[in-house]
């Protein structure tokens, strides 16, 4: 994998963000390969296909690039909210490749990849409509919500320029890959618990400290009236993949 892009790729381009567009595009097309087989590149998708910019050719697995010249924060800007909340009961939308370049040098500095079944509906916010006098009165936007996601669903690709193996991402993508086989609503059970226990920064916890989190819970899951019941469930899930082992006595730990 080489970090830098091509340059020559943008010349009679004079727009920024249009330099930025297709020196990334490029890069990823001629870098970029696929987390979840062997594939060790993708192919594009054809020109306006909405959302996919990248599909396997083996699994057929798709993928979304966004990029920015600044750190990756928070939230990333998304398209329309309602279309989005769709795809996600569905289960259509496409993995999520992040990517942060240096605006200076235009070489890649880091790039993660979020699993298409770690996108629940809690990370998912809705933006304020756009005003009457815009073009696209009342259209709704959305961001991703990136500290709504566990740890676990922002895998490394490249952090601080230094390059991960494929087998290594490989490995991290595999092991929640149980997560797409269930309905949006379990797999985000799911997310939002591991996500509540790796905020304990701990290996070893205890159940009732995973009780401390449902009213955050119950809040993301307001129609659920037996929240501690189904963190219960959840945490069992979770033993029972091989993410944590059960200790005894209400004591947890991850493998």
């Amino acid at each position: 994998m080489n970090l830098c892009f091509d340059r020559d790729k943008a010349e009679g381009y004079k727009s920024l963000s249009q330099v930025a567009r297709v020196l990334t595009e490029d890069w990823a097309a001629r870098n970029l390969f696929c987390p979840s087989c062997k594939q060790s590149s993708l192919k594009t998708s054809r020109d306006n296909t909405k959302v996919i910019d990248f599909i396997c050719s083996d699994c057929s697995e798709t993928y979304q690039l966004k990029s920015q010249s600044k750190p990756l924060g928070d939230k990333v800007l998304d398209s329309a909210y309602g279309p989005m909340i769709d795809s996600i009961k569905r289960n259509k939308t496409p993995n999520l490749f992040l990517l942060h370049y240096n605006s200076q040098n235009y070489c890649a500095e880091n790039l993660l990849i979020v699993p298409r079944y770690f996108l629940t509906l809690s990370c998912i916010e809705a933006r304020k409509p756009l005003s009457q006098n815009a073009r696209r009165a009342g259209w709704v936007g959305c961001n991703i919500v990136l500290r709504e996601i566990p740890l676990d669903g922002k895998i490394p690709i490249i952090r601080e320029k230094k390059i991960l193996s494929p087998e290594t991402v490989r490995v991290h993508y595999d092991r929640f890959r149980f997560l797409s086989e269930k309905k949006f609503d379990s797999r985000g059970w799911t997310a939002d618990v591991l996500k509540m226990v790796r905020e304990l920064g701990k290996r070893e916890f205890s159940l009732n400290e995973v009780y401390d989190f449902d009213e955050q819970l119950q809040k993301l899951h307001p129609d659920n009236k037996h929240i501690r019941p189904k963190i219960r469930q959840q945490l069992q899930i979770l033993r029972n993949k091989g993410i944590l082992e059960f200790r005894g006595r209400g004591k947890y730990q991850f493998k």
